[in-house]
Formats: C-alpha cells, structure tokens, sequence
C-alpha cells in the first residue's frame, strides 16, 4: 500500500535523493539531467521545495515516486517533475501522484492543470489520459540539441 505526503523545505536531502533517482532512472522523461541536477547546491533544493508543492509517494520498501504542482500565472497550475520508481509501477503509485496533484488544484481555485510529455512516453500518456487529461494541441521543442518534441496536455479541475 502506497501513501503520498506533501514534502516540507526540511525534507530538501530526501527530495534530492529521489529527484536524482529519478533522472538516473529515466533521463528521457525529463528535460533536465543528472550531472545538471547532482550540481545544485542545498539551497536550490531547499527553494524548489518553497516554491513547488512536491508530493512523495512510499510504500513499505520506502520512496516511490515524485509528482510536484507548480502555480501557473493566472488560473492554471503545471504538474512537473513525475515519476514513478520501477518497483512500484503497475501498483496505483502514479494514480495517487496524479490524484494528489489533481486535489491539491482543485482545493485552490485553479481552473485547470496542465503538463508536457514528451513524444513518445505512451505510459504516461496513458497514466494521465486515465485522469481526464488530453492533448491541448501545443507542442514545443523537447531538451535543446535534439531531435524530439513535447506536446501539452490538460484537465480541467474540479472540486472533490
């Protein structure tokens, strides 16, 4: 059984320890990387904490995925930085992410939530549409000096 807690400025070192899991784990879903990431000093970690509301999902064998909502300008929030632990896919773990990040927006007022994906991440494509999530039409560039795209998508969010 999995749960998901809201991670405080305090837990920033557990937070790194599993942001740079994640980015070792699954360099192609993310638009950062691991040498950028492994550099940030302790203060940048403590202020990503501050400024993002980072879930964390455990099971009993400890950290199992990340899924952080990052306010948006006017009446959107982004989710950023999700992942999923290996041993812990195929076991509700990304649902709860979702689902906590989905709440968290719609206790706030936020109209809607988006996210980007890169081409094809058919897993995750599926993990959101699960949630309501569909392409909005938007694509950009993926990480620079490469060959690949992102396409948004979003949901509307609704009050439990």
């Amino acid at each position: 059984m999995a749960t998901v807690r809201l991670l405080e400025v305090a837990d920033w070192a557990l937070y790194r320890s599993v942001r740079l899991a994640s980015l070792a784990e699954s360099p192609a879903a993310f638009w950062s990387s691991l040498a950028r990431e492994e550099a940030f000093a302790p203060s940048v970690w403590q202020d990503r904490l501050a400024a993002r509301n980072t879930f964390l999902a455990e099971t009993g064998d400890g950290p199992a995925g990340l899924a952080a909502v990052v306010p948006d300008e006017g009446a959107a929030a982004e989710l950023v930085g999700m992942w999923v632990a290996p041993s812990a896919r195929g076991r509700g773990v990304g649902d709860l992410l979702v689902r906590a990040a989905l709440d968290w927006t719609a206790d706030r007022g936020y109209a809607e939530l988006r996210l980007w994906v890169f081409e094809g991440n058919h897993r995750a494509e599926r993990l959101y549409a699960r949630h309501g999530f569909a392409r909005t039409g938007p694509a950009k560039p993926g990480r620079p000096g490469k060959d690949e795209w992102q396409f948004e998508m979003a949901r509307a969010a609704t009050a439990r």
